[in-house]
């Protein structure tokens, strides 16, 4: 029988490299404790518990069972074969190692009531939203139950919610994992989250916080509509607060051991505290803070959780924000709106639909939401996203601007309004309105002036998506559901395919599919990742960065441990070129991808990352060559310039033979600096237009461009400062490449840029 050696992990174990092995929101938990952010402790059963589980149990074909045939748009049947597995899941038994290395971790903890939370591998990443997919089971109490609940949240990954989001995003139901967070119970005497970008404009200037009494549960839900504050982020002034009475809250059940779903409670807020704010300005300043801090050492924006207990802040869970759009713009005069409000809310998400109302009281009645309705409900949850989806508009009585609601429909694109106290009364059905998600009214019938707004500002962001420009613009890209969506978007190409979500999520290390026998599904599973990007971009060029997972990043995956050394330092360590060298039978896996996908679309090129010398860079080549991949018309070799080696001594790498490179900017600056790009100590002085790292970039791009070669950056730089791109052009970049959300504002800066220095654009 298989076994599993360490069924459980700590938060200070792990950080947001181990995504494999303990999903989105472990890996975050970790990554915040390794930070020294305030976040109550805790400890992680992982996704290996799961699959080990899974394996003993022999569900794995039952499961699949269920899932033949099945059609997720029928609610019915979807419903009837979620409850089949979870049942099935909840029947079987625990493996006893797993069951005991949960119950002395959590002596360990101290005991008392914990939060036992869902973590699944594709939950909380990058681009992709799927954050209250699984279940969170709150104030358990006790060793049987804490075993208990994490067995609940295993069979949650196969809610029906759950399972709809995964089909529609394009994930495998039975190889997306589940690791199960437990960790110390705050009892929230005010609690709320936090986005470190305003969620509406899209303002990166601005901090958003939202706060309620008790326990958070009642402001993602919906339930309850919070305060809003508004805080600049440079110098933490309070630029506007709003007060929203509160007369309940969630609260732990007097004696509940959270077993059952009493656990917590709704109780009356003390008369004196209903009309008051829930935080101060100091409060608010600390709290945002915290948030900034955590923004600077993830390096992007963050949607936060926290609470405060006894004085303190903690954070609960940190994520990135999926749902950055273009600044929404400053609105020029113009007439008023002669159509009448009905009622107002926030808004939650910009835009302006049109449609006909249709009131949803429950998930069972989605069905009346047909495309171009607007969906009126007292508040959503998952459930409800199908009928999101075919919706031109949202209202929900409830909520605030980073409800469940709010979030879902920025992601979709949607207007939403929020907190519209009476909506599913004070709209009749079957009557038309206007939702204006960008100023929170609804108007009765179509508000013609509004909606002329709407179009002419659509109208404006393809002009702008439309700039000419001589420098090409690229995009950073590692997740294949998004492939299809940003290869919309005005682009050259993707600058930059990261492999490692892709491996992440197949979770298995590649000499662990060696040693069993079945090397051709690593091969494969790889090569339909990669075919995502290639397929939604052809006939444009995709810039494949062959593996780059460092020791302790190949460890967590399933086998790992058993092939991976321990280093002190990885991120300096056994990585890139040197790794395909000595282990040239793994290599072999990753070109075969390359070659399955090459002979379907020949718009796929290679970068090579983690080049320290010509030496390694023609032993990569050679290898290449060995397995038929070789330059020519349409097969281009890139080279990664982010060691200071590849900069001194570039005319050497140039004379072995390649056709362009790409600078990593966060590898190069951390290595010019001496900076461990991680260091929350040293975050501050880990800056890429420090004029060391601007001199290394320049040397390359004009020694690259004076032997003809291509030129792009694919590094954060560019993303986060416009001079450096503004400095790229003048250097003569040929490309630069960016994360999707910085597309039309760079192509504004390279047009400027180009402008400044007289060069023609393309046609």
């Amino acid at each position: 029988m298989v076994s599993i050696t360490k069924a459980v992990v700590w938060f200070n174990e792990v950080g947001r490299d181990d995504l494999g092995t303990v999903g989105g929101k472990g890996a975050n938990l970790g990554e915040l404790t390794r930070a020294g952010i305030p976040v109550p402790p805790g400890f992680i059963v992982t996704a290996d518990s799961y699959y080990l589980f899974i394996q003993q149990s022999g569900l794995e074909p039952l499961i699949r069972k269920d899932l033949f045939g099945l059609d997720v748009q029928d609610s019915r049947l979807l419903n009837e074969r979620a409850a089949s597995i979870r049942q099935r899941i909840m029947d079987a038994p625990m493996p006893p190692d797993i069951a005991r290395q949960i119950r002395e971790a959590y002596r360990e903890l101290g005991e008392g009531p914990v939060a036992v939370r869902s973590s699944a591998t594709a939950e909380d990443l990058p681009e992709a939203s799927f954050a209250g997919q699984q279940s969170t089971y709150l104030n358990v109490v006790g060793e049987d139950n804490v075993v208990r609940a994490v067995q609940a949240c295993w069979a949650s990954l196969f809610e029906a919610r759950a399972m709809f989001y995964r089909e529609e995003a394009g994930y495998d139901h039975v190889k997306v994992g589940l690791a199960v967070p437990v960790q110390r119970m705050v009892q929230s005497e005010k609690s709320g989250v936090m986005f470190t970008v305003e969620p509406v404009s899209s303002d990166p200037g601005k901090i958003t916080i939202e706060a309620v009494y008790g326990l958070g549960e009642a402001i993602v839900s919906g339930e309850v509509s919070p305060d809003l504050y508004i805080v600049d982020k440079e110098s933490l002034r309070v630029v506007s607060s709003s007060v929203a009475p509160q007369d309940r809250m969630i609260v732990r059940s007097e004696g509940s051991d959270g077993a059952h779903e009493s656990a917590n409670a709704w109780v009356p807020v003390p008369e004196p505290l209903r009309e008051q704010a829930k935080l101060d300005e100091a409060d608010i300043r600390e709290l945002a803070r915290i948030g900034r801090n955590v923004e600077d050492h993830y390096g992007s924006h963050q949607d936060i959780e926290w609470a405060y207990e006894h004085g303190s802040f903690y954070l609960t869970q940190s994520r990135p924000v999926t749902t950055m759009r273009e600044m929404a713009p400053q609105e020029t005069e113009e007439e008023e709106e002669l159509a009448p409000v009905l009622l107002s809310g926030q808004p939650a998400s910009p835009g302006v639909g049109f449609g006909v109302v249709r009131v949803v009281q429950s998930p069972s009645e989605i069905d009346i939401v047909k495309k171009g309705d607007v969906l009126v409900a007292e508040m959503t949850t998952p459930d409800f996203v199908p009928a999101m989806k075919r919706a031109s508009a949202i209202i929900t009585e409830r909520g605030g601007r980073t409800c469940h609601a709010a979030i879902v429909s920025r992601e979709l694109g949607i207007p939403c309004v929020v907190g519209a106290a009476n909506a599913t009364t004070a709209l009749p059905v079957d009557s038309a309105v206007t939702v204006d998600g960008q100023k929170g009214n609804v108007y009765e019938g179509k508000a013609e002036k509004r909606l002329a707004w709407a179009e002419r500002e659509r109208k404006r962001w393809e002009q702008a998506a439309a700039i000419a420009t001589t420098t090409k613009l690229f995009v950073n890209l590692a997740e294949p559901e998004l492939a299809e969506h940003v290869a919309k978007r005005r682009v050259d190409g993707v600058g930059l395919l990261r492999a490692e979500f892709i491996v992440a999520q197949i979770g298995v290390h590649p000499r662990t599919f060696i040693e069993e026998g079945h090397p051709e599904e690593y091969t494969r599973q790889l090569a339909a990742g990669i075919r995502e990007f290639c397929r939604a971009f052809a006939p444009r060029p995709v810039v494949y960065r062959l593996t780059d997972f460092k020791t302790n990043e190949y460890a967590n995956l399933r086998g790992g441990d058993k092939y991976e050394p321990h280093e002190e330092n990885p991120m300096i360590g056994f990585r890139g070129a040197s790794r395909y060298i000595h282990e040239p039978e793994v290599f072999k896996l990753e070109i075969d991808a390359i070659k399955q996908v090459r002979s379907e679309f020949t718009n796929l090129y290679v970068m090579v990352p983690f080049v320290r010398s010509p030496d390694e860079l023609r032993g990569v080549k050679k290898l290449l060559a060995e397995h038929g991949l070789v330059r020519s018309d349409d097969f281009k070799l890139w080279m990664m310039v982010e060691v200071p080696s590849n900069v001194i001594a570039l005319d050497a790498f140039i004379d072995i033979g390649i056709d362009g490179i790409s600078i990593g900017s966060n590898d190069l600056t951390q290595l010019v600096l001496g900076i461990d790009r991680d260091s929350e100590q040293l975050a501050e002085s880990f800056d890429e237009r420090n004029e060391a790292v601007m001199t290394a970039i320049q040397t390359a791009v004009t020694g690259a461009r004076r032997r003809g070669l291509t030129v792009s950056i694919c590094g954060q730089a560019p993303s986060v400062y416009p001079e450096v791109t503004e400095r790229l052009v003048e250097w003569g970049a040929t490309s630069v490449s960016v994360s999707p959300d910085m597309i039309d504002q760079t192509r504004e800066i390279i047009a400027q840029a180009e402008r400044k220095l007289g060069r023609a654009p393309r046609s």
